[in-house]
């Protein structure tokens, strides 16, 4: 098993954001973690990632190594990529530097970056056309490739993606769900996190539902899409979230 949370609670100060969470990922899994805004899902990938919420109870296994008293640096190198919402690129920086920029911690073990850029630009050909652009003026995909692409330059063995598709047009929607399916393929595992049910389940094979920070739902894909547990979690069964 590649991740693994059990009875983990976390918060801010007094805050309890997080509460008794059991999630796993299996190697090559692709998991959708599903909640309306402020459900949660951020907080819990942040806590992944070693940075607020940090963990008050319970524990966090990745490859067989506790994670809960980790700091971030030591989380990447274990083998954890992040792909905050919202990108958060180096705007004012190349496309090619971004990526390269990602890779640095990974090239005292004699890696080079040349394979790994020429990886990312079969992913995402558009990144390739754009290799000396400042990330600023991207579209919103664009960034959005650019933000996973970074993420795969360290050669991760989990990749936590925060709402990747939010604020996409539909035809980048499509673009990048279909480069997480191609992603699950070669065997990455994922823990995707994302308001909408439909765009998680094109890629995840199960999922949890996430609601006032415990989880509520969780399933295989084919269950979680018809389960009306699942609507009355967004918001007592908005339909929006469920597009």
């Amino acid at each position: 098993m590649t991740l693994k949370i059990t009875g983990l609670t976390a918060g801010y100060r007094a805050a309890a954001v997080l509460t008794d969470l059991h999630l796993s990922v299996d190697e090559g899994e692709a998991v959708a973690l599903l909640g309306a805004n402020g459900a949660g899902k951020s907080s819990l990938l942040r806590c992944l990632s070693g940075l607020d919420p940090r963990p008050r109870a319970g524990e966090l296994t990745f490859l067989g190594t506790q994670l809960t008293r980790a700091n971030p640096a030591e989380i990447v190198r274990l083998g954890i990529a992040h792909v905050p919402e919202g990108r958060r690129m180096f705007g004012q920086m190349t496309v090619a530097d971004n990526l390269e920029l990602a890779s640095a911690p990974h090239r005292s073990r004699g890696r080079t970056i040349t394979a790994d850029l020429d990886k990312i630009f079969g992913l995402f050909p558009i990144l390739a056309e754009r290799r000396s652009q400042l990330a600023y003026s991207l579209s919103g995909g664009e960034q959005q490739m650019l933000a996973i692409g970074r993420a795969l330059m360290a050669r991760p063995r989990l990749v936590l993606l925060d709402e990747p598709t939010l604020g996409l047009a539909p035809m980048m929607v499509s673009r990048v769900l279909s480069t997480l399916t191609e992603l699950r393929a070669e065997g990455v595992s994922m823990l995707i996190a994302e308001q909408s049910v439909s765009h998680a389940l094109a890629v995840a094979s199960r999922g949890y539902v996430i609601q006032q920070g415990r989880i509520v739902v969780e399933g295989p894909r084919e269950s979680l899409s018809g389960d009306p547990r699942v609507a009355a979690a967004f918001l007592g069964g908005a339909q929006g979230a469920l597009a």
